[in-house]
């Protein structure tokens, strides 16, 4: 006797779903549809953020949304992965272009992840580490509180200069030498100026140190030439996420300059098995071409960044909400700090921004060690979002004119938002869907 056929299982039960799972899925959709309409119209100043192009956008959806892939292309713990090993292939040797450097993995799914890989390999249990605080800049990630206090409590702060944010070069050099740390850590959550990692290299190599610098926020204008070259001024180690000044999606990526096998060993076993098992594939196509769009876009982005962020500090400064650092200049970043004390503090005046679409937040400034991070005087804006929609020198001043309309005088900007807005839909500095044809 034959078996009876067996019912294939319905694509689409509609019929099945009950009213409240329907309503649920409309929501979530009418959410998603409202969060991006609303997104669209508002003046986006949030320093770790950034935008995709249409072409990296377009290779999100495929099929490695579902497929895992553990270790190296060519030497993979699951089959089915030919395709992901050419990806993956490709985006490492684009950023080994981009960076100019030996080695570059791919596989970290955030900056913090990146960091927990080179934390975990290079310091061990109880040994000694310098970082900045968050207090001055530093991410959550160097603190006792983050990835780098699992491996050590013995966590000391950068020195600074009197205005409580750059290093002190001279005393920097008498501590690493004095105290010997495992790791020194460069780079910041709230990074304004390049560090002095040339300065300190010499001293951090004679004691044994090896130094790592977290270009995260920086990523991008590092890759675009415009800031620092930290490889060659002699750090072992760049992390950084793929989605603030460097605009892929949300990723991280480990690089060294390839010279020092043990080191690459090292670290290569820190991002897996240390620190990721599959690393989300789906999203591996769209590094690689926003890596892409940054080998032939990048040096030009990275420039008008640069340039917008001290137009927009400048003109804040002349319309009398004067950002920090105004003696060294403001920015040399994609970053401006905004002192918000007298006008509410950072907490209540980035609420009062938002409500009126833009969007910013607050954050802890230089001189708030031991202050409350959910109560802080600062704002930290960036432009880098801007930027890559076409905004130039003079939207950054009309940009800073509505910022200090809303927070010095408490306007309803919103409407001049929308406008300013509306004058800048698409998407620069990239490739189009049909480059992918």
């Amino acid at each position: 006797m034959t078996e009876p056929a067996r019912a294939a299982a319905p694509l689409s039960a509609a019929a099945l779903i009950p009213d409240a799972v329907r309503a649920s899925l409309r929501s979530t959709r009418a959410t998603l549809d409202t969060h991006d309409a609303w997104r669209a119209r508002t003046l986006n100043l949030i320093a770790s953020e950034n935008v995709l192009s249409p072409a990296a956008r377009s290779v999100l959806d495929s099929d490695f949304l579902h497929r895992y892939a553990e270790g190296h292309p060519g030497a993979r713990y699951y089959e089915g992965t030919r395709y992901v090993d050419v990806v993956e292939t490709d985006a490492s040797a684009a950023c080994r272009r981009v960076f100019r450097c030996g080695w570059a993995d791919v596989r970290a799914v955030s900056g913090t992840v990146s960091n927990e890989a080179v934390f975990s390999r290079l310091v061990p249990q109880g040994a000694t580490a310098i970082a900045h605080k968050v207090a001055t800049g530093g991410h959550i990630s160097h603190d006792r509180m983050g990835s780098l206090g699992k491996r050590t409590t013995k966590i000391l702060p950068w020195p600074t200069l009197p205005d409580g944010y750059r290093i002190d070069v001279a005393a920097a050099q008498d501590l690493i030498a004095r105290e010997k740390p495992a790791l020194v850590v460069f780079g910041r959550s709230l990074f304004l100026f390049p560090e002095p990692v040339a300065e300190l290299a010499d001293v951090c190599k004679s004691v044994g140190a090896r130094v790592l610098f977290d270009g995260a926020h920086v990523l991008g204008l590092i890759a675009g030439g415009t800031f620092q070259d930290p490889l060659r001024e002699g750090a072992d180690v760049m992390t950084g996420s793929t989605h603030k000044t460097f605009f892929g999606p949300q990723r991280g990526v480990v690089l060294t300059r390839g010279d020092d096998e043990e080191l690459r060993v090292a670290v290569d076993r820190g991002v897996f098995p240390g620190a990721t098992s599959n690393h989300h594939l789906f999203s591996l196509p769209a590094l690689l071409v926003a890596t892409l769009e940054i080998e032939v876009f990048g040096a030009a982005y990275a420039r008008d960044v640069v340039a917008n962020a001290q137009a927009f500090a400048a003109s804040l400064a002349r319309r009398g909400l004067p950002p920090a650092f105004e003696a060294s200049g403001f920015t040399e970043s994609h970053q401006v700090a905004v002192d918000v004390s007298a006008h509410g503090g950072g907490r209540e005046v980035a609420a009062r921004l938002s409500a009126h679409d833009v969007i910013c937040n607050m954050n802890l400034l230089p001189g708030e060690a031991g202050k409350n991070a959910m109560n802080p005087k600062g704002l930290r804006l960036g432009v880098q979002e801007m930027t890559r929609f076409g905004m130039g020198p003079a939207e950054m001043d009309e940009a800073a004119r509505i910022l200090v309309d809303a927070v010095v005088h408490r306007k309803d900007v919103a409407p001049e938002v929308r406008r300013l807005r509306d004058r800048f839909p698409t998407v620069g500095y990239g490739f189009a869907v049909s480059d992918l044809r």
